[in-house]
């Protein structure tokens, strides 16, 4: 048993390993189609949320326990969008920083990590991953360059919509 779960670790390692070589490889040699990119003014939102301050390493973890607790606390509830995240810049930059997963609802309530928050309405440069999340490095790399190349101002966390993700089906190539 101690020998065939080591086996098996070894090879969910590999697994993680040959996605993130594959996604890196399309990062340093891009499909010559550019990702269609909207400019779109996103009005204030009012949401439940659950805020953390995690370290990278953490955030995958993170973002499924909040994602199941944001889902049972919002049961029978209306919602009026996808879940989301919002994450500072140093959760990048520095490998630590303040995430925020959330459901917009106009009926947040408080239970557990779960409070209401309103997001401020914002400016986004916005596209769209179809994928799994081992591909999201090259759509967030065709991003940057579209802001980069079109001077485009950043400032702000990363905003993201999750329109299909795990919360929704296992099916990695729906998300």
């Amino acid at each position: 048993p101690l020998i065939a779960a080591h086996l098996h670790r070894l090879e969910s390692d590999l697994d993680r390993t040959k996605m993130a070589v594959s996604a890196l490889r399309r990062l340093l040699r891009p499909e010559p189609e550019q990702l269609p990119v909207e400019l779109r003014s996103v009005p204030a939102m009012t949401v439940a949320g659950i805020t953390g301050l995690i370290a990278r390493t953490e955030v995958a973890d993170w973002y499924a326990e909040a994602i199941a607790e944001l889902g049972a606390t919002l049961a029978g509830r209306a919602v009026t969008g996808p879940f989301g995240g919002v994450y500072d810049n140093e959760l990048f930059t520095e490998s630590h920083g303040h995430a925020v997963i959330y459901r917009p609802t106009n009926e947040p309530s408080a239970r557990g990590r779960v409070r209401p928050a309103t997001l401020p309405a914002t400016e986004l440069a916005v596209t769209v991953h179809h994928g799994p999340q081992g591909d999201l490095d090259v759509s967030y790399g065709r991003l940057g360059a579209y802001v980069v190349g079109n001077a485009l101002a950043i400032a702000g966390p990363v905003r993201e919509a999750y329109l299909v993700g795990p919360a929704d089906t296992a099916d990695e190539e729906s998300w």
